[in-house]
């Protein structure tokens, strides 16, 4: 079978990046001629106040990829559908924010008209819906479900999501656990024996991500010594986690790195952490749980989406309710338990991805 994906790739940063080079790659050893359609914008710099792209690729890019996708340019879009509906047998739309939308539905408008029922038109979910939604989110999302072949999401939860806002007599989305995609980092830097007395969280900090309710959660549970790193970039600056910090006594106690993190500097960041806190109100999947686990941290988690399915309790990480601070905080107190990090630190594995890939591109060619 021949497949487009149509998503981001590099220089585009981060995990969707990551994902669609390596569902490229993966499909291709798989027998499956690919092509990548990514973008050479993919959002108005207003709806994404990050940086967007990086300089050095944080894995192997994929050979075959073009970078014709504007966000201004939809003249492009009907064009650029036809030509992929022309040359392929599935084309897959990899959805991540209503933002890209209109563009998809451009493209998916120009398969059609290339294509008739030939080519497969397929919605990728990473998110059905953002975590932080306005109201033409909906409708922008259910116009595009209604119109395509297929929908794969990467939880039931998701996949219901989904399939309420297709509405009837439309196939069922698939369903597919969100394999492992990590960023080449380097080497692990090997622990150094006993306790580091800090905590870490890695990402884009956002309002779903819970970063207050673990800097409430750590002035109410952890011993007074322990301290944390928050590296990412903070949408909207560091001002409302700094005030916060200072309003509950841990200024001293609370590092804001701001900005992105490239791979590299990982290894350090990881090396220096006891754990790796993930305190989200919601999720969807997220690869943080397995980033952390290759460099050997166990994890404090929420059970928001999938993060729970892959931190064994008391084995190599904790877990504790979304929101509530009362509960995280009795988390990281179990955790610096004495000997708790050390023996939570020795259940950590590495994931193996070869069967979460296998699984996921046959779900995907079903779609």
């Amino acid at each position: 079978m021949r497949v487009a994906l149509v998503g981001p790739a590099h220089p585009y940063k981060g995990g969707g990046a990551r994902h669609t080079t390596e569902l490229a790659h993966r499909l291709r050893a798989a027998g499956h001629p690919t092509v990548v359609e990514s973008w050479r914008a993919q959002y108005p710099a207003a709806l994404y106040p990050g940086t967007q792209t990086v300089d050095e690729p944080e894995g192997e890019p994929y050979p075959d990829t073009r970078r014709d996708l504007a966000w201004y340019r939809p003249d492009g879009w009907w064009r650029i559908g036809r030509r992929l509906a022309r040359e392929n047998d599935l084309v897959v739309l990899t959805l991540f924010s209503p933002v890209q939308v209109p563009a998809y539905l451009g493209v998916l408008a120009g398969a059609r008209s290339a294509g008739g029922e030939r080519t497969r038109v397929v919605a990728l979910c990473h998110n059905v819906l953002p975590h932080e939604r306005r109201a033409v989110d909906v409708s922008l999302v259910r116009a595009l479900l209604r119109r395509v072949d297929g929908v794969l999401a990467h939880s039931h939860e998701q996949a219901g999501l989904a399939e309420g806002m297709r509405g009837a007599g439309f196939d069922a989305p698939v369903t597919a656990a969100l394999p492992p995609h990590l960023p080449a980092t380097g080497a692990v830097v090997p622990p150094a024996p006993g306790e580091r007395r800090n905590l870490l969280f890695l990402g884009i900090v956002r309002p779903y991500k819970g970063v207050d309710v673990l800097l409430r959660a750590l002035a109410a549970g952890a011993p007074d010594d322990v301290t944390l790193t928050v590296a990412g970039e903070f949408w909207g600056g560091t001002a409302e986690q700094a005030a916060l910090a200072g309003e509950l006594g841990l200024a001293d106690r609370v590092r804001l790195r701001d900005g992105y993190v490239p791979a590299e500097e990982l290894p350090g960041l990881y090396a220096a952490a006891d754990a790796v806190v993930l305190p989200y109100r919601t999720a969807t999947a997220s690869q943080n749980v397995w980033l952390a686990h290759e460099h050997g941290v166990p994890v404090i988690a929420t059970r928001a989406g999938a993060l729970a399915d892959h931190v064994r309790e008391d084995v190599d990480g904790l877990l504790c309710a979304p929101g509530d601070v009362d509960d995280l905080a009795r988390a990281l107190d179990r955790f610096y338990a004495p000997g708790a990090p050390e023996r939570l630190r020795a259940g950590v594995r590495p994931v193996d991805p070869e069967p979460f890939w296998a699984d996921y591109v046959d779900r995907l060619l079903t779609a």
